[in-house]
C-alpha cells in the first residue's frame, strides 16, 4: 500500500471546523434512538454484537446566563461534560447532551438598564414592551456570540434540541409548577421582612446576598428614659436606622434589668416614646446588655416584633432613601448622608457617645454589588421545608450521588437549615407572576390561563390586573432537567431520557441550583432528575485568584483555541482538573494539551508515512512478539484506568493515564524498539509489524477521543479503515456488525477491557528492561556524555530475576539507550562508573571514547558545590534559625542536607572508580 501522507505541521485551525461542521451536519450529535442519528440502525440492530444492553445517558448543561460571553470557568464546565458525553456515546449508550441558555432576570435587565442609562434614559421612560423589546435583542445578541464559543469549544450538544429558560414551553412548565405549588399550599404571598436591592429595585432570595467584610463602625447612642430620671446605652452599626425602633430589648435573666422592663424610653429627634421588653434573644454579656429593636430593618429584630406584637415602621423607599417616616429633614437621603447628619444631631442633643472601628460582614447584591437592606414589603414564597425533606430522603436512600462525596455535608446542612424562598422580583424581564387581582371584589385569581373573567364576581378580563412581578430566575431553573425534555407533557423525550444520568456543575451554585432541581424533580416527577451530581473547582489564576475583570487576570478561551487549538484546551483542563480543587492556570499551561497534541500528530505522521510499500496483514495472537504483547497489556491498562476514571468522575487522572500510555509506552519505547523489525527484518516481518503498529495506532484513536477529538478524528479519517477492518476480520479477532461501521471516530466504539491482553509476567520483565536502560541515559546524563557517544556498557545480573530479560534484548537496549556494546560480567569492572537497580547493576566502562579528565573535573566541581551547601546548611541548623524557623521549613533544610550527604557519597565512589 501506499504511504499516508499528514501535513508536516500540527495546525488545529486547518480542521477543527470542518470536522464540527460535519459532525453537527451529518447528525453525530443526535441520540442513538433519534432516526437522524448515524448510528440508529446500530440501535436498531439485533445481531449479536449490536444486541447488548443499551444504557441512556443524559447530561444537560448548566445553561449559561445570557448577558455576555463564556468565561474560563464555562470552558472548564464544557469541556468536562463534553469529555464524559463523549465517552459515553462511544461506548453505545443512547447519549443526550441538552443544551440551552438562561434568561437570567435580573443581570440581563441591569445589562439593559446600564445601556439606558448611558443615553439618559430609564426603564420607565421605554415602558414595559418596549423594554422588553430591547432585552429581547440584547438576548439574541448575547445568545449568538455564547452558541459561537460553545462550537469552538467543540461542545457535541444536539442543538436541534436546544432550550431557552423564557421560551414559549418552559414558560408553559413555570405557570403550571406556579400554580400546582399554591394548590398544594406551598406558595403564598405575605408581608415579610426580605433581602432589597436599592440599585436593582427588587427582592433577592438569601443565596443570592453575598456577604463580604467591609469596614465600618459600632456607634454608641443614649436613650433618656421618658420619666426624665436618666438615660441607657445602645450600640449600633446603622444609627440612621433607629426612627424605626419600637423597643429596647433586655434578656429576662438579667439582674441588672428586671426592674426597668415596661419602662418607657424616649426615642432621640422624635418625640415618641417605646417601651423596655424583655427577650431571650438578648445576650448579656455583649456590650450593654441592651438591644435596640428596629423590626422593619433587621432580621433577628423582625422575629422579636412578632413575638412581642411590636409596631413595624419601614424607613426607606424601593431606591434605599429614607421615606416619609422620618423627620422631615431627613427624607430623601441615602443611608451615608442620613448617617452622618444623624450623628451630627445626636451629638447636639449631647445623645451621642462615639464610635468604634470594625470589620463586619455586610450583604451585598450578587449581580450589581450594592449593600442590600432588609426591607419590609409583599412577595410571593414558596414553603420549602416540605421540598427540602423529599430531597434529603433522596440522598439518604442514595438516588444521588455526589462526586466527591464531601459535598454531600453542604448539601445536608443547607437542607436542614432551609428557608422559605422568596420568589417575585419588581422587575421587567422574566416569567409574569399567573396571578391576578379583581379590581371590582379584591379576588385573587392563580390560573394556568390568562383568565376570561372573575370567578367571583364574574367581571371581564379588563377589571383583571395581573401582578406586575415576575418570577425568580432561578424558579425556572429549577425544572430544567425535565421542563427541557417537554414536562408536563408527557413527551417521548421525557419517557426516553429523563431521568437525566448525570448533573456537571460548579460548587458555587449547589445552593441556587443543584438543590432545587433535586426538590423540583422529585415534587413535579417523583423522581431525581439526575443520579450522579459531579462537582467541580473553580479555574482561578496560578496565584489562587479568581479571575476578574478588576484584576486584569481573566483569560478568553476562543483566544487560547486560536493560539492552541481546542483539543490543547480540553486535554489541559481535564488533566488539570483533580476532584475537590480549584484549576489554577494561566495562558502558558494549554502548552501542556498542545505539546500532547503536537505527540499524537508526529507520532501519527510518521506511523503513517513509513506504510509506503507494505502489506496490512492478519495479526493473530500467536503472530504477536514478547514486545507486542507487552504494549497491548499497557494499552489494556490504560484502556481500564481511562474508562474507570471517566466512569468515576476522575478526569486527571483518565487524562494522565492516556499521557503515561500514548506519550511514554507507546511512542517512546514501543515505537523505537519496533524500528529494528523495520531495520533488520525481512518483507514478512515487516508487514507484521505495520500491521500490529496500525492496528494499536487506530485503537489509541478511539481511546484519546474523549480528550482530544478533533487530532484525533483527523488522522482517524487517513487511516485505511476498510483495510483495517478486513485485517481484522481475517484474524478473526474484533469482527463486528456492518451496522456499526460508521466511518467517523467520534462514533466509533470505545475500547473495551480485554483480559486475554493482561500478563504481568510480560510487564514485569519489561519494566526490569526499562529501569536498566533508564540507569544507563542516566549514567550517560550524569557523567556529560553527549548522544553521539556510543557508550561501552557491562552489567552484573541477578539470576532468576525480572532483568534477565536485558539479556535477551540486547538490541533493544542498544538502541534505546544509544549503546555501542554491552557485556554481562560477574563481578564489577575496573574503571567503570555505575549504578544499581532491581536485579542489576549496570555500568559504563570509561575508556577512550570518554575525556577521563574532563570527567573527573566535572565530579570533583560538582563535589566541592555539594560539601559547601551541607557545611552552609550545617552551620545555619545549629544557630537560631532552628530555633525560629516553623517546623516545616527546618525539615525542608534537613531533607535537603541529606540529599547533598548522598549526593556527595556518589560522586566520591565515581571519583574513586575513576
Amino acid at each position: 500500500m501506499k504511504g499516508i501522507e499528514l501535513e508536516k505541521a500540527y495546525n488545529p485551525q486547518d480542521f477543527e471546523d470542518r470536522l464540527y461542521e460535519r459532525w453537527e451536519k451529518e447528525g453525530y450529535f443526535k441520540p442513538a434512538s433519534d432516526e437522524a442519528s448515524p448510528v440508529h440502525a446500530q440501535y436498531k440492530c439485533k445481531c449479536a454484537d449490536c444486541n447488548k444492553k443499551t444504557d441512556t445517558y443524559t447530561v444537560v448543561i448548566p445553561p449559561p446566563n445570557v448577558t455576555g460571553v463564556l468565561h474560563m470557568g464555562h470552558g472548564l464546565n464544557n469541556t468536562l461534560q463534553d469529555i464524559v458525553v463523549r465517552y459515553h456515546r462511544m461506548k453505545g449508550d443512547n447519549t443526550l447532551w441538552l443544551t440551552g441558555t438562561d434568561h437570567a432576570g435580573i443581570a440581563t435587565q441591569n445589562v439593559v438598564e446600564r445601556q439606558l442609562k448611558k443615553e439618559g434614559k430609564t426603564r420607565n421612560d421605554l415602558g414595559r414592551e418596549a423594554f422588553l423589546e430591547r432585552t429581547w435583542k440584547v438576548k439574541e445578541d448575547h445568545h449568538a456570540i455564547i452558541v459561537k464559543q460553545q462550537r469552538k469549544l467543540g461542545n457535541s450538544t444536539d442543538w436541534e434540541r436546544e432550550r431557552f429558560t423564557y421560551d414559549e414551553g418552559l414558560s408553559a412548565a413555570v405557570r403550571d409548577v406556579f400554580v400546582t405549588l399554591y394548590e398544594r399550599g406551598l406558595m403564598y404571598r405575605g408581608k415579610r421582612l426580605v433581602n432589597w436591592c436599592p440599585r436593582c429595585g427588587t427582592a433577592l432570595a438569601d443565596d443570592e446576598v453575598d456577604h463580604e467584610d467591609t469596614q465600618g463602625a459600632m456607634y454608641h447612642l443614649y436613650y433618656e428614659y421618658a420619666d426624665g430620671s436618666g438615660k441607657i446605652e445602645v450600640a449600633t452599626t446603622r444609627p440612621e436606622t433607629f426612627f424605626g425602633d419600637t423597643a429596647v430589648a433586655v434578656n429576662p435573666s438579667d439582674e441588672r434589668y428586671k426592674a426597668l422592663v415596661g419602662k418607657k424610653l424616649k426615642l432621640p429627634l422624635t418625640g415618641k416614646e417605646i417601651p423596655i421588653i424583655a427577650d431571650d434573644y438578648v445576650d448579656k454579656e455583649f456590650g450593654t446588655g441592651m438591644v435596640k429593636i428596629t423590626p422593619a430593618h433587621d432580621p433577628n429584630d423582625w422575629e422579636v416584633g412578632l413575638r412581642h406584637n411590636l409596631e413595624v415602621i419601614n424607613l426607606l423607599t424601593p431606591d434605599g432613601r429614607l421615606n416619609e417616616n422620618v423627620p422631615e429633614k431627613y427624607r430623601g437621603l441615602k443611608s451615608e448622608a442620613a448617617r452622618a447628619l444623624v450623628i451630627e444631631d445626636l451629638t447636639a442633643a449631647g445623645l451621642y457617645k462615639g464610635e468604634e472601628k470594625m470589620v463586619h460582614s455586610v450583604g451585598h447584591c450578587y449581580r450589581c454589588k450594592t449593600v442590600v437592606e432588609p426591607y419590609l414589603s409583599d412577595q410571593w414564597f414558596v414553603k420549602m421545608k416540605p421540598l427540602a425533606d423529599k430531597a434529603l430522603a433522596a440522598w439518604k436512600n442514595g438516588e444521588i450521588q455526589f462526586f466527591p462525596q464531601k459535598w454531600e455535608n453542604t448539601y445536608e446542612q443547607w437542607l436542614v437549615n432551609i428557608r422559605d424562598w422568596c420568589v417575585s422580583r419588581q422587575i421587567w424581564w422574566g416569567h409574569r407572576i399567573p396571578v391576578w387581582y379583581c379590581q371590582k371584589c379584591g379576588e385573587v385569581i392563580v390560573s394556568r390561563e390568562d383568565p376570561k373573567k372573575c370567578p367571583k364576581c364574574g367581571c371581564g378580563a379588563e377589571d383583571l390586573k395581573q401582578d406586575p412581578d415576575v418570577l425568580d430566575t432561578w424558579f425556572s431553573s429549577w425544572l430544567w432537567p425535565f421542563s427541557t425534555l417537554g414536562w408536563p407533557q408527557n413527551t417521548p423525550d421525557l419517557k426516553t431520557f429523563y431521568p437525566t444520568t448525570a448533573l456537571v456543575t460548579a460548587y458555587d451554585i449547589i445552593f441556587f441550583w443543584v438543590s432545587r432541581m433535586i426538590m423540583a424533580g422529585l415534587e413535579f416527577t417523583g423522581k431525581a432528575p439526575f443520579h450522579d451530581i459531579y462537582i467541580h473547582g473553580l479555574v482561578r489564576d496560578k496565584q489562587g485568584r479568581k479571575m476578574s475583570k478588576s484584576l486584569g487576570n481573566g483569560i478568553d478561551p476562543l483566544e487560547l483555541i486560536d493560539q492552541y487549538g481546542s483539543d490543547a484546551v480540553k486535554y489541559t483542563l481535564g488533566f488539570m482538573c483533580a476532584q475537590g480543587q480549584d484549576v489554577l492556570v494561566d495562558k502558558d499551561s494549554f502548552k501542556l494539551g498542545s505539546r500532547f497534541a503536537n505527540k499524537i500528530w508526529n507520532a501519527s505522521r510518521y506511523l503513517l508515512g513509513n506504510l509506503e510499500g507494505r502489506n496490512l496483514v492478519p495479526i493473530k495472537k500467536s503472530d504477536l512478539t514478547e514486545l507486542d504483547k507487552w504494549i497491548y497489556a499497557r494499552l489494556d491498562n490504560a484502556v481500564r484506568t481511562t474508562r474507570s476514571a471517566l466512569e468515576g468522575y476522575r478526569f486527571n487522572d483518565g487524562a494522565q493515564a492516556l499521557y503515561e500510555f500514548f506519550w511514554t509506552e507507546f511512542c517512546d519505547w514501543y515505537v523505537e524498539a519496533t524500528k529494528l523489525s523495520f531495520r533488520n527484518g525481512d518483507d514478512a516481518e515487516k508487514d507484521r509489524a505495520a500491521s500490529v503498529l496500525l492496528n494499536i495506532l487506530e485503537e489509541s484513536l478511539r481511546l484519546l477521543h474523549p480528550y482530544l477529538p478533533f487530532v484525533t478524528e483527523e488522522i482517524y479519517q487517513k487511516l485505511p479503515l476498510a483495510e483495517i477492518a478486513a485485517s481484522r476480520k481475517a484474524a478473526g479477532d474484533e469482527a463486528v456488525c456492518a451496522s456499526q461501521y460508521t466511518g467517523m471516530l467520534i462514533a466509533a466504539p470505545y475500547p473495551e477491557i480485554d483480559d486475554s491482553r493482561v500478563n504481568d509476567t510480560i510487564v514485569a520483565r519489561f519494566d526490569a528492561l526499562q529501569e536498566f536502560t533508564r540507569s544507563v541515559r542516566a549514567l550517560r546524563a550524569e557523567c556529560g556524555i553527549g548522544p553521539e557517544v556510543k557508550l561501552t556498557t557491562k552489567a552484573i545480573i541477578t539470576k532468576g530475576s525480572n532483568a534477565e530479560v536485558c539479556k535477551e534484548k540486547i538490541d533493544i537496549i542498544k538502541l534505546l539507550a544509544g549503546i555501542g556494546t554491552l557485556e554481562f560480567v560477574d563481578e564489577k569492572p575496573q574503571g567503570a562508573i555505575g549504578s544499581v537497580g532491581n536485579g542489576f547493576e549496570a555500568f559504563i566502562v570509561v575508556d577512550s571514547s570518554i575525556n577521563v579528565d574532563a570527567l573527573k573535573a566535572r565530579f570533583e566541581k560538582e563535589l566541592k558545590t555539594e560539601s559547601d551547601f551541607i557545611e552552609k546548611t550545617k552551620a545555619k541548623l545549629a544557630g537560631k534559625f532552628a530555633q525560629n524557623a516553623p517546623a516545616e521549613v527546618v525539615a525542608q533544610f534537613r531533607e535537603k542536607q541529606a540529599a547533598a550527604e548522598r549526593r556527595v557519597e556518589k560522586l566520591t565512589s565515581y571519583l574513586q572508580n575513576l
